[in-house]
């Protein structure tokens, strides 16, 4: 049974298939020159190996987990913002566009806010995280949407955080040019308000993250052996290792990391 209300099983599983295939090339499998790429730090491998009790598999499957990860973020921004092109009165506007806004939400009978203002459309801007944009960000984003707020006195902005430090809507006050700034029409938001406030369903957001592990393995099983990786680098080191003359396999191991940094440094 589709418990979710506000979006058809369809679209929500060809939105989760299309996030998944967004990783691209970070679903790559990773050799060593690939690990290398950007010099990897053997020092700090080598603390955190020892100092953690971990095995060099566990060290460097870590340390490949870690570079698949810097840029997954915008995937995942990718699927928050995206799926509110299911969902009624949104429009999600191509890149760039319609002044660049993230979403753009629009209701003939008027949307409520706290305060008990009432708007006829709001401008979203998307954050995956609270603690992502710096003050210069901020200020520049508050402007941008004081500057919406000009050209149209019957819409809102919000900033939309889907990890937030708590659940809220409220008004945003940041600083711009050292002066503390805020208006009531300008609002902070985490993701499970705006949902709520989107669909009409207080719980739209639990519901969806209720449905979504399922989702994304049925996804993963339909995309099958085409998207796992299949890593060579602890195959490569080992290798490296066999032509080494150490007493143990573990320094040995140790031996070939230092020389992927400093394999051109005096002694090595």
């Amino acid at each position: 049974m589709w418990n979710l209300l506000f979006i058809s099983e369809e679209d929500f599983k060809n939105h989760v298939l299309a996030t998944i295939q967004k990783y691209g090339e970070k679903l790559e499998s990773f050799d060593l020159k690939r690990f290398n790429k950007n010099l990897i730090d053997p020092i700090k491998l080598i603390f955190d190996k020892i100092v953690y009790q971990s095995t060099w598999d566990e060290i460097v499957n870590s340390e490949i987990f870690r570079q698949r990860d810097k840029s997954n973020n915008n995937d995942i921004g990718y699927f928050h913002q995206r799926i509110f092109q299911y969902i009624d009165n949104c429009y999600v506007p191509p890149n760039g566009q319609d002044g660049g806004w993230d979403v753009i939400l629009e209701k003939e009978d008027g949307i409520s806010l706290p305060d008990g203002s009432i708007v006829h459309k709001v401008f979203v801007e998307m954050k995956n995280k609270h603690n992502t944009m710096n003050s210069a960000a901020a200020g520049k984003t508050f402007i941008k949407m004081q500057n919406q707020l000009l050209k149209d006195d019957d819409c809102a902005c919000f900033l939309v955080e889907a990890i937030a430090q708590r659940s809220q809507n409220i008004k945003w006050e940041t600083t711009v040019d050292k002066v503390k700034v805020g208006h009531k029409l300008i609002r902070r938001v985490s993701i499970d308000n705006f949902y709520a406030l989107v669909t009409g369903q207080e719980d739209a957001f639990y519901q969806m993250c209720m449905i979504l592990p399922k989702t994304i393995s049925k996804a993963v099983e339909t995309l099958g052996n085409a998207i796992v990786p299949h890593d060579t680098v602890m195959d490569e080191l080992r290798g490296a290792v066999d032509k080494q003359k150490f007493d143990s396999e573990d320094f040995s191991i140790a031996m070939a990391v230092y020389l992927l940094g400093f394999g051109s440094y005096s002694g090595f």
